[in-house]
């Protein structure tokens, strides 16, 4: 099923799902402890829907007492974005900036939306083609400044994943191996899979968490 049809069906049913298993909270955790956090960055949340990462990571900024340099979000489904905006207005915010886009087709982006320092992504590439996945990840690559990180959290291929993420989400799992060459071809360099805090151990189950931070592709003569 297209993402955008079946996001637009079951919107309700999804957010239902991911707060039943303390998928915001759980993301939130992970913020608190990063290390990478500071005040200033560019962010890029990329395939934002209702806004779960963006909250996260922003409330994250917040209670650690540092402010982003802009704060950017898009989405490929406009029943999702529409959620999303609602909720910033009903919470007054107004340093989120948000648009319609495809990670395949990063010229619809905003003039000006590049050079982030992060750019995180959350439940977006599993509906791209997977021969596809490279090329997603080498669109966000080319809108890092040099210095930049990519955070990743992507469905984890298992027993459990298959069933409840393949057949119910339509969606695409991928294992470690998986992840580190198409994220090594789009030119992302060290990279770390990390796990959800210990207080929601069992969202590690489900998904990763990859910290890829950019490395400058070589034009083909160097």
């Amino acid at each position: 099923m297209d993402p955008v049809r079946l996001y637009s069906a079951r919107a309700n049913t999804y957010l239902r799902f991911v707060n039943s298993v303390l998928y915001p909270q759980g993301i939130r955790a992970y913020f608190l402890r990063a290390s990478y956090l500071q005040s200033g960055l560019r962010v890029l949340d990329a395939g934002c829907g209702s806004g779960i990462v963006t909250f996260a990571l922003r409330g994250a900024l917040l209670k650690c007492g540092m402010v982003s340099e802009s704060f950017h979000a898009f989405d490929l489904t406009p029943a999702m974005l529409h959620r999303l905006r609602e909720t910033l207005d009903k919470k007054a915010i107004t340093d989120v900036e948000v648009a319609q886009a495809d990670v395949l087709r990063p010229e619809e982006l905003p003039a000006g939306w590049t050079d982030y320092d992060l750019i995180v992504s959350a439940s977006m590439f599993e509906y791209l083609p997977r021969n596809r996945l490279a090329d997603g990840f080498r669109n966000l690559h080319s809108l890092l400044k040099d210095t930049g990180r990519l955070v990743l959290f992507i469905t984890r291929k298992n027993w459990m994943t298959r069933t409840l993420i393949g057949c119910w989400w339509k969606a695409n799992q991928y294992d470690r191996e998986e992840l580190e060459e198409a994220l090594r071809k789009a030119g992302f360099g060290p990279l770390t899979f990390s796990r959800f805090p210990i207080q929601y151990r069992w969202l590690s189950l489900w998904g990763h968490i990859v910290e890829a931070e950019k490395v400058p592709l070589q034009s083909p003569t160097e």
